[in-house]
């Protein structure tokens, strides 16, 4: 069956990913929908506000056929590697992958992405970056230098856009990029009526104010009154963590070159808060969601070789009888186990071990959840 892929958060589900669902059923109205969605863990370094299973029902109450779990070392990589590992997921799923972007001018997202993988492009970023300057500034005066426009890669829904791309077309895939404006601001606090951002709803979800009018009605009716989760909630238990880490743990983390593993381990030791620790770390040549993924990741015990490996397989977290015909037509590219299944594989001691410790983020406290005993949510016609 005909499919577009969208590789999303959903952190919160809101009206904005609503249109992107309406925009991909009015120009393929007899496909179907995969989204690869973030679990609880998401790629700027902090639990997701809602637990996943919510949030994959939701999603199929309000217009997906189906949705994957994007393995967490996947959520938790830098955007070129977040973005690679995801479309070679969907690689067996879709026909295109659909996203989001503040420049929706899909041949400028290529032409920036091909320039990215020239061979002469390395050598230019590495000169950037002896200077001092942080990668994303670094890539964007390679880019200039080398004849080309950097403003591509100056906001972050088109810095993600070029890196699936550029995931396209290095990875060989016959899947067609379909790219749909950005509307609205992508760190709004305040939300816009028809366009809000993920981050002002979870704000308001977090203040107790109005956010029920910014998602859709389905999605309203899972999300009351469920447990909410944050990093501060968690903060005690991730500075517990820090402090007891050994100088070999710490520099086993990803992220952690140049010495920066080191300089994290420093502050870590002496300093009393996780925003004290993060800022004192951070420099000009690093940027705060780098230093924010790596916190998680030592929290979470994620190494660099974790990281790094590919995962085993790609959950199911939620789908409908259109989402059925399209998981039955990818069991050859992929493995998907059943809820419960044992998998002898220590990528699935990690996949348990995150989702107990992701009830230390809930605001208020929660049980912990067996992430083994989790259960798919199927939406039968």
């Amino acid at each position: 069956m005909e499919a577009t892929g969208i590789i999303c958060e959903y952190n919160p589900l809101h009206l904005g990913h609503q249109k992107q669902w309406g925009a991909v059923r009015a120009a393929y109205p007899d496909g179907g929908i995969v989204c690869l969605m973030s679990g609880n863990y998401v790629q700027r370094g902090a639990p997701a506000i809602l637990d996943k299973g919510l949030r994959a029902q939701a999603a199929i109450e309000c217009g997906a056929d189906l949705v994957l779990e994007l393995p967490i070392t996947v959520s938790l990589y830098s955007a070129e590697g977040f973005a690679r590992e995801s479309v070679r997921i969907l690689g067996g799923f879709c026909d295109r992958l659909c996203f989001g972007a503040e420049t929706a001018d899909k041949d400028a997202l290529l032409a920036t992405a091909n320039a990215l993988l020239r061979e002469d492009f390395p050598e230019a970023l590495h000169r950037e970056l002896d200077k001092g300057l942080s990668f994303p500034t670094a890539r964007q005066k390679a880019l200039e230098i080398m004849g080309l426009s950097g403003d591509v890669l100056s906001q972050p829904n088109d810095i993600l856009a070029v890196e699936y791309c550029k995931a396209i077309l290095s990875l060989g895939l016959n899947i067609e990029p379909m790219v749909i404006t950005r509307e609205g601001c992508y760190h709004n606090s305040s939300p816009d009526a028809q366009n809000p951002s993920a981050t002002a709803v979870r704000a308001l979800m977090q203040e107790g104010e109005n956010w029920e009018s910014f998602v859709p009605k389905a999605a309203k009716d899972i999300f009351a009154g469920a447990n909410l989760h944050n990093l501060a909630a968690g903060e005690q238990a991730i500075l517990y963590r820090l402090q007891t880490m050994t100088d070999e743990e710490f520099e086993a983390l990803p992220y952690g070159s140049e010495g920066l593993w080191r300089k994290l381990m420093q502050n870590a030791r002496t300093l009393a808060n996780l925003e004290d620790i993060l800022t004192a770390t951070k420099s000009r040549r690093y940027t705060r969601t780098r230093l924010d993924r790596m916190v998680m990741c030592a929290f979470l015990g994620i190494t660099e070789k974790d990281i790094s490996s590919p995962a085993p397989y790609t959950r199911v977290l939620a789908l409908n009888d259109k989402g059925r015909e399209i998981l039955k037509s990818a069991r050859e590219t992929g493995y998907f186990p059943n809820a419960g299944e044992t998998v002898n594989h220590p990528y699935q001691e990690l996949e348990i071990r995150a989702g107990r410790l992701y009830s230390l983020f809930a605001i208020g406290g929660e049980q912990p959840q067996q992430e083994q005993q989790r259960r798919i949510y199927y939406k039968g016609e």
